[in-house]
């Protein structure tokens, strides 16, 4: 951990997937940018992107034509994609969704509506005798599979995207937790565990 730079052009408070994500989409369109990601904890991802369950979900829960649903499944091509590309594994176990009464039907019936409208791969309907062949300890009257939906360690991720960031010249300084602020009329300063930072723009 060194001391992070006294000036910066823009300043990423937090090195969770999606500090880290912002960060690296900046330096890409801005490759002469100065950045700096500030990190409170001593590691990358340590917060709640190092405590989610790891899920990558398929986008089949959310309200067709939402944002929502669009960027869930077009991050999930994307984030597989990425995986592959820096060989992180990212397991496609799939879902298995169960009506277990007649009660339930319709809410299937609804979930496979919003499933197959925001284009979710590889969706199917599948019988009670189906049910047993992908999870032998469910039962039900009917379900629903998604073979898409994945698991992935986000934290490996967070640091391929910490990478990312350092080559294209930002810095990614840890031990750095953000104390507070004051806004200029050019500028905001950020008071941090390394010091202060001063930038143009803050994330």
């Amino acid at each position: 951990m060194g001391e992070p730079r006294r000036e910066s052009e823009v300043a990423v408070v937090g090195a969770g997937i999606v500090g880290l994500a912002v960060a690296r989409e900046l330096l890409r369109r801005r490759p002469d940018l100065s950045l700096v990601v500030l990190e409170r904890e001593a590691e990358i991802a340590s917060g709640q992107t190092g405590e989610t369950s790891g899920v990558i979900h398929a986008g089949i829960y959310y309200e067709p034509g939402s944002l929502k649903a669009r960027l869930c499944v077009e991050g999930a091509r994307e984030l597989y994609a990425f995986c592959e590309e820096r060989r992180i594994e990212a397991r496609r176990d799939g879902k298995l969704i169960v009506a277990t009464s007649e009660e339930e039907l319709p809410r299937l019936d609804e979930l496979e509506r919003r499933g197959r409208a925001n284009g979710v791969p590889g969706l199917r309907r599948i019988s009670a005798d189906e049910i047993a062949g992908i999870e032998p300890h469910a039962r039900g009257l009917a379900g629903l599979h998604s073979p898409n939906t994945g698991v992935v360690d986000f934290v490996a991720v967070a640091e391929a995207r910490a990478g990312e960031v350092r080559g294209a010249g930002g810095e990614v300084e840890l031990g750095s937790g953000v104390e507070g602020f004051s806004s200029g009329a050019d500028s905001i300063l950020l008071r941090h565990d390394g010091g202060e930072t001063r930038a143009r723009f803050a994330v």
